[in-house]
């Protein structure tokens, strides 16, 4: 499997800021943020699957867009996954007609360009092999991370979490694991707002990494435009033995 960056950027504010948004391979979206409309319209039709973490706006911005530009290009619907509550969300506030059209119904109930499909915590969706199992994440709204793994290596990506011990029970369970990509939106000094909307500060950071008892690498994403600099400081200052790189648009993984 190969993931690229697209966007891993906590907000907007300049050419190289996008929001979370990852491609794996040519033909999966791993979250829908701003990043995916650096791609082609070629690029863009190309995309059959899409799994969300949650329905904040930095992740799937470009999903109703997307799905606008490309139905006309498409003889199968593009696929979201989600757990039942994500999905919820995306019905009732954002495909409902008001704020956008419900294209599992465009341009027919019978052959939409847009179908949503249920997934549940820890039951793995595999697609030509590679394979996507949702873990546990806690957030101010339903959400999870998720785990991809190729058959040969794995990667894990948080999601938007704050301290959640299932997630790290189900992430020691994974034996080939190589890259972790885990969020830390604010710095220290803004620690109580981190734990009011359920985000990550270096300082919790660094606890919750106490927990991972897998030896891979880990990157850093989710930063808040403006404190990127000082929140990579103090991720270095608190991190003691871990090593945690700063996650950047178009990195490549391979696993």
């Amino acid at each position: 499997m190969k993931l690229r960056i697209l966007g891993c950027s906590g907000g907007i504010g300049g050419r190289h800021l996008r929001t979370t948004s990852m491609l794996i391979d040519h033909d999966i979206l791993l979250d829908a943020g701003t990043g995916v409309t650096d791609l082609s319209i070629t690029e863009l039709s190309m995309i059959d699957h899409v799994f969300l973490t949650h329905t904040h706006m930095d992740h799937i911005a470009a999903l109703p867009l997307m799905i606008d530009t490309v139905f006309d290009r498409r003889q199968k619907p593009v696929t979201v996954y989600g757990t039942e509550a994500v999905l919820t969300i995306l019905r009732n506030h954002i495909f409902n007609w008001a704020i956008w059209p419900d294209f599992s119904e465009i341009p027919s109930p019978e052959k939409p360009v847009l179908r949503f499909q249920s997934i549940e915590l820890g039951r793995a969706v595999d697609i030509g092999g590679r394979r996507f199992t949702a873990l546990p994440a806690n957030h101010t709204v339903p959400a999870v991370g998720y785990h991809l793994s190729s058959g040969e290596g794995s990667l894990v990506f948080s999601g938007d979490t704050c301290i959640c011990d299932p997630f790290w029970k189900m992430v020691n369970a994974i034996t080939d694991l190589k890259y972790l990509i885990i969020e830390c939106a604010f710095s220290n000094r803004e620690e109580l707002m981190a734990r009011m909307s359920k985000h990550y500060c270096p300082s919790l950071l660094a606890q919750e990494l106490e927990k991972l008892e897998r030896d891979c690498e880990i990157f850093v994403t989710h930063l808040k435009p403006g404190q990127i600099e000082l929140t990579m400081e103090e991720i270095e200052d608190c991190l003691g033995d871990y090593k945690a790189g700063m996650l950047q648009n178009n990195l490549v993984f391979e696993f």
